[in-house]
């Protein structure tokens, strides 16, 4: 069992993830990483008690996370094409100046403006910002948290980032992104709340995560 999970089944047996709800739920998550969906139906079971997971709670709350952060599967890398207002509306400290205008639709120069120089990343000139762009089903970003994510999957994902995103890994790295940000006791309360703080760092698109948290319970037969 992964350290400091805790095994509170909800049932003898749990109910894990199909590729028929994985389907109906995120209907257009093959489209930009074919084989996604029926990779993570395949992975479910051994992923999730790799983890220590074993209650259909904490899984519907991860999976509602993960719906929210990667768009239901479309968008697996994230989209830094800002246009110059978009640029000053969600990073006013970073794009001063003439550096909106500068940036915009220039999705690497904005990752390495807006990413370079914190998070563990490297500041421009490098390209740091640009390789550890946010990720997988938890948008993992940044040198440190991929750094801390490898250490936890045993796969080389600060010399092959993309790997975060590829069918084969994606659950594993969105599992545990989950677990190693203290989501899980909270998931265990069915606080959906806490879950968002700890694994967003704030409550960014809250009323999306409930909306999503009570299709995946539906779904799940919860």
């Amino acid at each position: 069992m992964y350290p400091g999970s805790h095994d509170q089944s909800t049932s003898s047996e749990i109910d894990m993830l199909t590729l028929e709800v994985l389907q109906s739920l995120w209907p257009n998550g093959n489209q930009h990483v074919p084989g996604l969906l029926e990779a993570v139906a395949a992975n479910a079971p051994a992923i999730f008690a790799k983890y220590g997971i074993t209650s259909d709670l904490v899984i519907a709350h991860a999976m509602a996370q993960f719906s929210l952060e990667c768009g239901a599967g479309l968008f697996m890398v994230e989209n830094l094409n800002y246009s110059a207002q978009g640029l000053i509306n969600t990073w006013p400290t970073h794009f001063t100046g003439t550096m909106p205008q500068t940036c915009a639709h220039n999705p690497q120069m904005i990752a390495d403006v807006a990413y370079g120089g914190r998070m563990g990343n490297a500041p421009p000139l490098s390209d740091d910002g640009w390789n550890f762009r946010g990720r997988g089903f938890s948008q993992v970003t940044g040198r440190d948290n991929y750094t801390r994510l490898a250490a936890t999957t045993c796969l080389d994902l600060v010399n092959n980032p993309d790997l975060v995103s590829t069918p084969e890994n994606a659950l594993e790295c969105g599992v545990a992104s989950f677990v190693q940000c203290g989501c899980v006791p909270f998931a265990e309360q069915d606080d959906v709340h806490g879950v968002t703080l700890k694994l967003n760092g704030g409550l960014n698109g809250l009323a999306e995560r409930q909306a999503w948290l009570a299709k995946w319970k539906t779904a799940m037969g919860l």
